[in-house]
């Protein structure tokens, strides 16, 4: 997230006094919605470029394909945060989808109570207000132990002639008072060391370990479960925020997708949908918004498959089903890898190899903590609706594998150069599902730099996905080397991306995470 500026206290109170003036009968409008539903969490912060409702439009599409219900809106006390909002409802409403407020505590303080409880209100009549159980506004957190939910509540039904809030905030178990929620959001959904790292021998604490915690403290009441693809975060001392580390996560998004069938929560929330500096995006490279440093390790790496590989476990998921078979309307593979293998050098070039702001202890030099946690393999989920053969080719290394119906991961070693997949029925070509990654696994320090990032790929491969022009703006900030530009540099995957026929024979954290 961009830094932000103070609380604009005056626009609040006239929005404030507007609502106080809304007819009585407006408190209960809104998007009411029921049954298992699914969040993503939306930065705010860096979206300041948006300039009108129409910049939010081809995200609420998205979202609302996949089967996304409400978009969590994370929001600061940024100068634009009203306007930003303003345009996300605004295009909520217009693409049918709900959204709601998260309230990030790493800028407002558990004092404002009623501050927050004055924005609630204001928002809380639009119409792509999510509510639930009978129009109780939806609103949750980013951390926030200690506010005083009490007079949250009274503030908003004062404000807004009786609204009802359904307050999910991320809470801790043993921190917050879980008797004063309707609901808590889980936010770490990565396995950590139960102190905001990666597992170690001080500790290994599980996603599922964070459900069971979350669901004791909450007993019947609504459990928002984390769904998280990846975590790692490079920031060096080019911003104010330097912070530098990973969670283990390989095939943590298709493995917690089957814990979530099988989990049956209320809800879930998918972290996140545009959050490049921590890695966890899902949402395009596209996607409008402002450069806070990660370009480094964002630029050429796409995640839109991830999107993809989703859709069918939401679809289960909203059913109540645990085998996702039925819910694959179009066959596809996902890959994903580093571009690295872990053991590469780049100690000589990379920015963080000297010192920095370090007052919240996320901060080490080189190789992000945690590096060792993670696997030097090339992952490919098949979405198949009959049984197929996989070939894939990372390099010098290539294995065959029998892929049943359904949704299946596999693994290969990495193997520097090209990565190429294959998939036959019967001997013969899957059409679209054979090509080549226009991402190679290299032994090159990318712009100096240590890149934890994943690149995601699909067959069919999708179309370009680039960074604009305000997400590469500090790509060459800090950089300790000349040789990168910015500007994205992979071709177009719709035609860079060859069929190759027939398959060739093989060649033999409880801990905060701090949004970015």
């Amino acid at each position: 997230m961009l830094l932000t500026s103070t609380l604009p206290t005056a626009a609040r109170l006239l929005a404030s006094t507007l609502v106080d003036a809304a007819p009585a009968s407006r408190a209960t409008q809104g998007k009411e919605l029921s049954g298992n539903l699914v969040f993503c969490h939306f930065m705010v912060g860096i979206v300041g470029d948006r300039t009108s409702a129409a910049d939010y439009d081809d995200d609420m599409k998205r979202a609302k394909a996949l089967g996304i219900d409400a978009f969590a809106l994370n929001i600061g006390v940024d100068s634009y945060t009203d306007t930003q909002l303003g345009y996300a409802y605004e295009s909520a409403a217009n693409n049918d989808m709900a959204v709601f407020i998260s309230f990030d505590f790493n800028w407002y303080n558990t004092g404002q109570a009623s501050d927050v409880g004055q924005m609630i209100a204001e928002y809380g009549i639009k119409d792509a207000q999510l509510t639930v159980d009978g129009g109780k506004v939806f609103a949750s957190s980013f951390a926030g132990d200690g506010l005083d939910v009490s007079t949250l509540r009274s503030t908003v039904s004062s404000a807004a002639s009786g609204m009802e809030v359904y307050f999910a905030p991320n809470f801790h178990p043993g921190q917050g008072d879980f008797s004063q929620l309707d609901g808590a959001l889980n936010w770490l959904g990565w396995p950590n060391n139960g102190n905001n790292k990666a597992p170690n021998g001080s500790g290994n604490v599980t996603v599922q370990d964070g459900d069971s915690a979350y669901k004791q403290a909450l007993g019947d009441k609504g459990y928002i479960a984390p769904v998280s693809p990846w975590f790692s975060t490079h920031f060096g001392p080019e911003v104010s925020y330097s912070k530098n580390w990973v969670f283990p996560s390989d095939t943590l998004w298709f493995d917690r997708w089957n814990e979530i069938v099988a989990l049956k929560s209320r809800f879930l929330e998918i972290i996140t949908w545009n959050d490049y500096g921590e890695s966890h995006y899902i949402g395009p490279l596209a996607s409008k918004h402002y450069d806070d440093g990660n370009s480094k390790w964002t630029n050429d790496m796409p995640h839109g498959g991830w999107l993809d590989m989703s859709k069918p476990f939401i679809g289960a998921y909203k059913a109540g089903d645990s085998d996702v078979t039925s819910y694959i309307d179009n066959e596809e593979v996902i890959y994903w890898y580093r571009q690295n293998k872990r053991d590469l050098n780049c100690d000589a070039t990379d920015t963080t190899m000297v010192d920095a702001s370090n007052s919240s202890g996320n901060y080490f030099k080189g190789k992000p903590n945690g590096w060792e946690t993670m696997k030097d393999l090339v992952y490919v989920v098949t979405l198949l609706k009959d049984a197929a053969t996989l070939e894939v080719h990372s390099g010098d290394q290539s294995q065959t594998f029998q892929a049943e119906a359904g949704a299946h991961v596999f693994s290969v070693p990495m193997g520097i150069g090209k990565q190429t997949f294959a998939v036959t029925r019967n001997g013969v070509a899957v059409d679209g599902l054979s090509g080549d990654s226009l991402k190679d696994i290299t032994n090159t320090c990318s712009c100096g730099l240590y890149n934890f990032n994943a690149y995601v790929g699909t067959l069919p491969a999708q179309a370009s996905d680039p960074l604009g022009a305000d997400g590469l703006a500090s790509l060459t900030a800090g950089l300790h080397v000349s040789t990168c530009e910015n500007k994205p540099s992979l071709g177009s995957s719709a035609t860079q991306a060859k069929a190759t026929g027939a398959a060739t024979k093989p060649r033999v954290v409880e801990a905060m995470v701090t949004p970015a």
